[in-house]
């Protein structure tokens, strides 16, 4: 393509549309404005509306940040083993542990109850950027700040009302460009129905996690009740393909990816580099040691940190990825020609000028400003501190009773009338709480605020109180009585007096040390949050009309559809074909961990079809987030079951790479052939063949 002779402007615009069309299979796309004229062009079938809409209908989110499917008529829902891990580990106890055994519930009455999983079902998606929008207009700081979140809660109260059925959420798109308000039908009564043994759902373990070739059935199935009965999804399910998909079928995933960070700004992604994810790996190393040597101490402690242990490995291999991608000088590179473009795009229009030009100074200011307090942010309100489930319950109780006499639009988000369902079912979760594991992960929390803060630190004297941290986790876990769930059940709308009247030491502190974290969070939403909001809207606006609604917004937990074609890769100067066997995991397996395979499968060997493609990749967008998501064919069926990405996907984050980056995924084969021969589970076999 020539630019000779067009105006400066024009070779400026050409040149970002150059840069801002996604490569071949790119995208995590919208349900509501979804490119199927482009999936058309490249694979000769295209989406329409009733396509989508049953899509949309018969994907579900995992509340707790995962993804599922229905897959038969009675509400049954695929997703990972690992992403129901947390509720099989909460089932099980020394005598019965799931995780080891896996599960099989070979009637209805046999499904238990997960403690604290919701499933959302999305069923409308409308656009709300206007009244936001003009909510905000004009205001910056904290009255920004409280416009937005006051704006955000009243509308999602108009969508929900008192039905605690109905969740809505008020999205931002495009990091403040575009607001969209999501309406989901809400379930809270998810019950397990099976789960292979940890042994063949996570075979290969870390050394194989976010690699690939794979040899894992990493699947769950739960069901959703509705009024104790299984929910009615006969119109809205995907069913089980007949055959397995072929190299270079085409393949959609349907998924709620969690966050990326595609559209960043240079300034983002270089404080996203230098500070944050230096600091959380450092973090989260620190923690993984402390787990592993904790898990050392006898099998009942192996088995309580098992499912932490695994989250921050997972999260571990993850961030690395990421900062080994922002490293790379090439990301860097290619944001700042891209950025420099549309900057240069806006000045040399003076009406863009004027509106638009700030916007990336005001991002790298308000970012600059963080830096100085975002420790004291992180240990307290930020999350990475004071990790204690009987702290955060503690907490929630202590804000529940604050924040539920003061108007919907004014309390924090989490505690408005549409959100709090999902903490109350939290706070009245049956799981068990194991002290041991409490002390040792709130000291460690305790000395690590310590050590990022200082001993002299106010905040850090009034928080140990004179102990030292081990000393102080242990007195306020054994003065606690919140591990009885029925105490948590009758304080949940207590007021303050009854709180205090509960003589219970977690309380007390949540109490002590609210306004603290209160304190952070307010000057977090003020000058980082709401001008990011702001100023990232302005960037996204300024897009919009120099290039259109070219491309796609960044991941936000919300149900994306990507398409893609089942394909191999070349890594290390070879090429990996597309699929692996069944035969291929007794191949592997080595007798140890993290290769050793269950018993199951051993006696279940000469029985099995070891030419049967076990796991697949294809080129489908995805991120984390995307786990439990169906990989389906254009027929709508059930080709395969994410769980994984390739370690050259770890770099997608910030962007995607059609020659290397790939999805992994159990095959439908796989899954029918090992429900049917090794676990000989016939009740599921039958529900989902129907």
């Amino acid at each position: 393509m020539s630019f000779a002779g067009l105006p400066a402007r024009a070779v400026v615009v050409a040149g970002l549309l150059v840069m801002s069309q996604a490569h071949a299979d790119e995208g995590m796309w919208t349900l509501n404005d979804f490119p199927s004229d482009k999936v058309a062009k490249a694979y000769g079938f295209k989406p329409d509306q009733a396509w989508l809409d049953h899509v949309r209908l018969s994907s579900v989110r995992l509340a707790q940040g995962c993804s599922g499917s229905f897959v038969s008529k009675d509400g049954l829902i695929q997703t990972n083993h690992h992403c129901a891990r947390e509720c099989i580990e909460q089932l099980s106890s020394a005598e019965k542990n799931f995780t080891e055994t896996g599960f099989y519930a070979k009637t209805l009455a046999e499904e238990p109850k997960c403690p604290e999983m919701e499933v959302n079902q999305l069923v409308a998606i409308s656009d709300v950027t206007g009244r936001v929008h003009k909510a905000t207009a004009g205001k910056e700081g904290a009255a920004l700040a409280d416009a937005l979140k006051a704006e955000k809660a009243g509308i999602a109260q108009e969508c929900s009302g008192s039905d605690q059925a109905i969740r809505c959420d008020v999205v931002e798109l495009y990091h403040g460009g575009v607001f969209n308000l999501y309406k989901y039908r809400r379930f809270q009564d998810v019950r397990l129905v099976f789960a292979p043994e940890t042994e063949i759902a996570f075979f290969g373990g870390d050394p194989d996690n976010f690699e690939f070739p794979r040899y894992d059935l990493d699947v769950s199935y739960v069901r959703v009740y509705d009024q104790d009965r299984p929910l009615d999804t006969s119109a809205t399910h995907f069913p089980y393909a007949s055959a397995d998909a072929k190299e270079g079928d085409l393949t959609f995933v349907s998924g709620h990816p969690g966050t990326t960070a595609r559209l960043y700004t240079l300034a983002q992604l270089e404080f996203l580099r230098d500070v944050v994810l230096p600091d959380t790996l450092f973090l989260r190393s620190e923690l993984r040691g402390t787990l592993i040597e904790f898990s050392t101490k006898g099998p009942e402690q192996e088995r309580i940190a098992t499912d932490m242990l695994f989250g921050t490995e997972n999260g571990l291999k993850a961030l690395k990825g990421q900062l080994a991608a922002l490293v790379d000088p090439k990301i860097i590179a290619e944001k700042t020609k891209a950025e420099n473009a549309l900057r240069r795009a806006v000045n040399a229009d003076p009406k863009l000028k004027a509106a638009y030009a700030g916007a990336w100074g005001g991002i790298r200011t308000a970012l600059d400003g963080f830096r100085d307090r975002r420790t004291r942010f992180v240990m307290t309100e930020g999350g990475q501190g004071f990790r204690s489930t009987l702290f955060r319950t503690a907490l929630e109780l202590v804000r529940h009773a604050d924040e539920s006499g003061k108007p919907d639009q004014t309390r924090l988000k989490e505690y408005t009338d549409a959100n709090f369902p999902a903490l109350r079912q939290s706070i009245t979760s049956t799981a068990p709480v194991y002290p041991e594991l409490e002390k040792l992960t709130l000291a460690f929390s305790l000395r690590k605020l310590r050590e990022a803060l200082g001993p002299d630190d106010l905040f850090v004297r009034k928080v140990l109180a004179g102990k030292s941290p081990v000393e102080r986790a242990a007195e306020l876990i054994d003065n606690s009585h919140l591990a009885d769930i029925e105490l948590r059940r009758r304080l949940v709308d207590s007021d303050a007096t009854a709180l205090t009247d509960a003589n219970d030491s977690m309380i007390a502190f949540a109490r002590l040390i609210d306004e603290d974290f209160r304190t952070e969070r307010a000057n977090y939403e003020a000058t980082v949050e709401a001008p990011l909001t702001k100023f990232s809207g302005q960037i996204a606006e300024a897009s919009f009309k120099i290039l259109g609604r070219a491309t796609y917004p960044d991941a936000t937990f919300t149900l994306r559809l990507s398409y893609g074609a089942v394909k191999g890769f070349r890594q290390r100067g070879q090429d990996i074909p597309p699929f692996t066997t069944l035969g291929g995991a007794f191949d592997r397996a080595t007798g140890s961990d993290p290769f050793r395979l269950p018993a199951s499968w051993i006696s279940a060997k000469d029985s099995l079809n070891l030419a049967q493609p076990f796991d697949f990749v294809a080129t489908n967008d995805i991120i984390g987030g995307n786990s439990g998501s169906p990989m389906i064919n254009k027929a709508g069926e059930i080709i395969g079951l994410i769980f994984d990405g390739n370690s050259q996907s770890l770099g997608g984050e910030f962007g995607y790479d059609g020659s290397v980056n790939r999805a992994v995924a159990v095959s439908v084969g796989a899954l029918k052939e090992s429900l049917a021969k090794t676990y000989h589970a016939d009740r599921l076999v039958t529900e989902l063949a129907q």
